[in-house]
This record gives C-alpha cells, sequence and structure tokens, in this order.
C-alpha cells in the first residue's frame, strides 16, 4: 500500500475558494491521502462549506481553532494531528494538478529525497493563469532561501519519517519561509521538480499581496528567529528588495 501523505491546509474566510481547493485534493490519483483542513475562526460560511464535503469523503478532517491566531498556529495545529509519512501543505485558495501527489511522491522516493517542492503557476482571483511561472530550482540550501524564497508553500511534501515534525514560528507573514529555514537545518536541500503541479492564486486583498509591507517581517524573521546579525539581515533585505523589483513589469 501506498504511503499516507498528510495535507496541511489552513483557511480564514476563503469559502470563496476553499470549494476549488478541496476538489483538487479530492481528484489527486494518489489516493492515500487525508486532507486536515484547520479553520482559523472564519466568519464566513467556510464551515458550511468544508461540511459537505466532511459528509463526502471521510479522509477529509475539519478542525476548527477557538480564537483567531494566524497561519503559523493553524499549520501547527495540523502538524500535531497529521499521521502520514509525508506531509504536505496546501493553502485554501491554492490549487493542484492532479497527478500532483503521484508525481512528486515518486520524484521523492525514487531520488531519496527528503524535502521538495515543484514549479508553479500563478493565476488570478478567477483561476485563470496569468502567464507567470515560478520555477523550482535542481536544489537550493539555508542559504538560497534567505537569498530570495522560491519555494512555493502549496508545493512542498517532506518526509516526516526521515525529518519528523517541526514547529512553524509564530511569525504572522513568512511563517512558511520561517518553517523551511528550520527544515534546512536538518536537511542541507530542498529539491526541485521543474514541473507545474500547482496554481498559486494571487489575491489584491491576500495577507501577502502587499510585498513591501513584508519588510518588516523580513527583519523579525532574520533578526529575532534566525538571529542573523544587523548586517547580514540588512543585506538580505536589501537583495530581497532589489530581486522583488527586477520582477516588476
Amino acid at each position: 500500500m501506498k504511503n499516507l501523505v498528510s495535507i496541511i491546509m489552513p483557511t480564514y474566510n476563503c469559502a470563496n475558494y476553499i470549494e476549488e481547493s478541496i476538489i483538487s485534493v479530492i481528484k489527486q490519483t494518489y489516493t492515500n491521502w487525508e486532507l486536515i483542513i484547520i479553520d482559523d475562526c472564519s466568519t464566513d460560511n467556510t464551515k458550511e462549506v468544508v461540511n459537505d464535503y466532511l459528509i463526502r469523503d471521510s479522509r477529509i478532517k475539519y478542525i476548527r481553532l477557538d480564537v483567531n491566531s494566524g497561519a503559523a498556529i493553524a499549520r501547527n495545529k495540523g502538524m500535531e494531528q497529521a499521521k502520514g509519512k509525508y506531509i504536505a501543505f496546501l493553502d485554501s485558495d491554492d490549487l493542484w494538478m492532479k497527478d500532483k501527489l503521484e508525481k512528486q511522491i515518486k520524484f521523492m522516493e525514487s531520488n531519496g529525497y527528503a524535502f521538495t517542492c515543484t514549479t508553479y503557476a500563478q493565476i488570478d482571483e478567477d483561476g485563470k493563469q496569468n502567464g507567470v511561472l515560478i520555477r523550482a530550482k535542481k536544489k537550493v540550501d539555508y542559504n538560497g532561501v534567505l537569498l530570495s524564497c522560491p519555494i512555493g508553500n502549496s508545493s512542498v511534501i517532506y518526509d516526516v519519517d526521515m525529518l519528523g515534525k517541526f514547529e512553524v514560528p509564530n511569525i504572522r507573514k513568512r511563517n512558511d519561509d520561517a518553517l523551511w529555514l528550520q527544515i534546512l537545518k536538518k536537511e542541507k536541500y530542498a529539491y526541485g521538480l521543474d514541473e507545474v503541479l500547482m496554481e498559486y492564486r494571487v489575491r489584491s486583498n491576500s495577507i501577502s499581496s502587499n510585498k513591501f509591507d513584508l519588510i518588516k517581517y523580513h527583519w523579525y524573521l532574520y533578526r529575532e528567529i534566525e538571529q542573523l546579525s544587523v548586517f547580514r539581515s540588512a543585506w538580505h533585505i536589501l537583495c530581497w528588495v532589489v530581486i522583488k523589483l527586477l520582477r516588476i513589469k
């Protein structure tokens, strides 16, 4: 029997998109998975949307937090509940290609990789691709993630048996980068599968839509969590800003 994959899906007020995300999991050609949805106290009808699928598919689980706590806490709760050999992440407005799990698990098992990501495409709020692809690097290490993280959250799978579970640092933004940096202190590289297996939805009101508002969170990540020097932290922020400016069309 194929190994179980635990899919961690935090959500907050994403009723307009979460159904598509759930369906993209249900359609996976790799069928031995559990989807753990952690609702960070949504005030819309997210719960009602999810309930329809809880009734239909026993592989889907739903947890609602007592208080709104942010994506990091939600991810940690999901990881606590995860039972799989593998942990995968999927944001509640992103989408997977139907063979995403099958191809990525094969990529990991055939190469002995413990931490992987894939190339992904951007889509707009209506689900249409905008022509932007973020290509996965063949491999990236700790310093590569510090410079400009090429790892898309919803493209990641890692091997729990090889690496164990991690606690996502409680930072409201860039907590995914903080998690990758934790993993890369234990596993030298994240390996990339250069195939579009995920679609990342760009939303005007998303928590990461204002790139330059993220500077203070990068500073906190570098100085407080990673405890880099002031000089090195400033250098990495400067590099990040330059890279973002070069990407603006």
